[in-house]
């Protein structure tokens, strides 16, 4: 019906409402559509409807495309996530022979010197010297992982360590013991060295420091499977207790040999080698968004000097770590100085000698002593697992505080209760409560986050052979811990050996508080500016947002 059809039947009665209601006619024409006839006259427009339609069809159109994108985008966050975790499990291995050796060896060693008829010094040797050999691995593995990448040191150091193991476990002298134990410590080097450094490169920069605690997870895990181990096989002859317990140390290391079919390499060492759409590949798998991707390779490309050509210039890696400049002198300062606090605190010796030390408590019995060492290796793993839910949460700092007053606390107290409440009930009890307490509060923080930061603040470049020498000042100081303990126990008693461990603690409360800055959010890259920056380091905790400053300006 035409508009002017009504309007002219104004006689009516019904005209003037009609009339009345001409506005509100016009605004519903208006919302469902109106068209010229060509005459001047308007009429309704009847394909209206499906023009609205169409509308409503395509917002629908719209949300279906925003809730598929959504969706994908969550399906890629997961798998992203499980596949950094596998690759930072299986890059952890062989940490775990490292954590076992310690643990059998505790045990393994009161059979080995009855079978073997080893002295004390030979058994300090045996016990110290996986340490001290520990670091000419870690020293060559900086080097060749730079070379063959660090995806193939991980498997070379796997092997090598398998080949040790199956010449300790047929051992039928000292000399042999010892042959074994050497290529089992050279193994273990490359493998300490080289996991963290390789989990920090690949990890996402949110879940760096969880990830990058998993070495110390895996250690504290082979520990405490090395106490089982001990106490499950102690119940055999002893010609044959003591080489099964060092043969099932061979397992892990098999894993191995199927993670390299399953982890990736280094995107950073794939940048190193100049093998950017690789590097960018590795990225994609290992990164929730292709924005981040970009940003993080353009960050890897300028850290490695390609994007300007200075990669050409720069000086020999050694050279450049004997001759360092300031900004590098502070990263060697505190990645070097923190991996000798976490070993000179003792928590090796307390690992390595707990049988002795509940000797020395009051616990005579053999399966006994074996017992308590299996509650301080379950101790051990169980509050790493606390610092790798805290590290990327409360930062690394406060964690470092939180570890180091509590080991200093522990320390003291042990030493005050061996040598004052001697052997006894009471004795006992505080020496197994002090003893969990100390390799608690390691866990939870000077364990895992010494690896963490030493495998965070130096350059791409550097990163691998400066955390080497951390490496190696971390096995020095181990292997110098455990070859003197019974020693220097015999000297000051175990009490006050003890006591200097707590002084020792107390030293490094400062040396965090003074040294080590706070990397928690921020990326491998603008870490490296943060000691960069001299005038504004302080060794206190810097945030994001200086960080980003300094990316910015740079």
């Amino acid at each position: 019906m035409s508009l002017s059809f009504l309007l002219t039947r104004k006689g009516n009665s019904s005209g003037s409402v009609l009339f009345f209601l001409f506005p509100v006619f016009v605004g519903a024409m208006g919302l469902v559509g109106v068209q010229g006839d060509g005459n001047g006259e308007m009429a309704l427009s009847l394909g209206s409807k499906n023009k609205y339609k169409r509308m409503d069809s395509e917002l629908s159109d719209d949300f279906e495309d925003d809730a598929s994108h959504h969706h994908h985008q969550l399906g890629r966050k997961k798998s992203t996530r499980k596949y950094v975790l596998a690759c930072a499990i299986f890059a952890s291995l062989n940490n775990v022979l490292l954590g076992y050796d310690v643990g059998v060896m505790s045990g393994a060693i009161i059979f080995i010197q009855e079978d073997l008829k080893i002295t004390e010094v030979q058994e300090e040797v045996l016990v110290g010297i996986l340490s001290i050999i520990s670091l000419l691995g870690s020293l060559a593995g900086g080097r060749t992982s730079d070379v063959i990448g660090r995806k193939w040191t991980m498997a070379f150091a796997a092997i090598v360590f398998q080949i040790g193991a199956a010449i300790m476990t047929l051992a039928s002298s000292f000399e042999v013991l010892m042959i074994g134990r050497v290529l089992a410590g050279v193994g273990i080097g490359f493998g300490v060295m080289i996991a963290p450094v390789y989990i920090a490169e690949i990890s996402p920069t949110v879940d760096r420091g969880s990830l990058t605690s998993f070495p110390e997870i895996f250690i504290n895990l082979g520990i405490l499977l090395g106490y089982v181990s001990n106490y499950a096989f102690s119940g055999l002859s002893v010609h044959t207790n003591w080489r099964v317990m060092l043969a099932v140390g061979i397992l892990p290391s098999v894993f191995i040999g199927f993670a390299l079919f399953i982890i990736p390499e280094s995107p950073r060492w794939l940048v190193m080698q100049n093998r950017v759409e690789e590097a960018r590949s590795v990225l994609l798998k290992t990164n929730e968004n292709d924005k981040e991707v970009e940003e993080r390779l353009s960050e890897i490309v300028h850290a490695a000097g390609i994007s300007n050509g200075e990669k050409n210039e720069e000086k020999a890696v050694w050279r450049e770590l004997l001759s360092p400049s300031p900004s590098l002198r502070r990263m060697l300062i505190t990645g070097f100085g923190i991996q000798c606090f976490q070993q000179i605190t003792g928590i090796d010796a307390t690992v390595y000698y707990s049988p002795e030390i509940f000797h020395d408590a009051g616990i005579v019995n053999k399966s006994k002593l074996l017992a308590a060492t299996v509650a301080v290796g379950v101790t051990k793993t169980a509050f790493i697992l606390i610092a790798t839910f805290l590290v990327d949460r409360v930062g690394r700092k406060p964690l470092l505080y939180v570890s180091t007053i509590g080991m200093t606390v522990c320390l003291f107290t042990l030493s005050i209760s061996l040598a004052i409440l001697g052997k006894g009930q009471l004795g006992i009890a505080m020496a197994l409560l002090c003893v969990c307490g100390n390799v608690a509060f390691f866990s939870v923080g000077m364990g895992p986050v010494c690896w963490i930061v030493t495998s965070e603040i130096f350059p791409l470049r550097l990163r691998a052979q400066a955390s080497a020498l951390g490496a190696v000042g971390n096995r020095v100081c181990s292997g110098f811990v455990a070859m003197s303990f019974l020693s220097l126990a015999r000297t000051i008693t175990v009490g006050g050996t003890f006591f200097l461990f707590s002084l020792f603690s107390a030293l490094s409360v400062a040396f965090v508080y003074k040294l080590v800055p706070e990397t928690k959010g921020k990326s491998l890259e603008q870490i490296e500016l943060l000691f960069q920056n001299h005038n504004e380091w302080d060794g206190s905790e810097m945030e994001l947002g200086d960080a980003q400053h300094l990316v910015h300006k740079a």
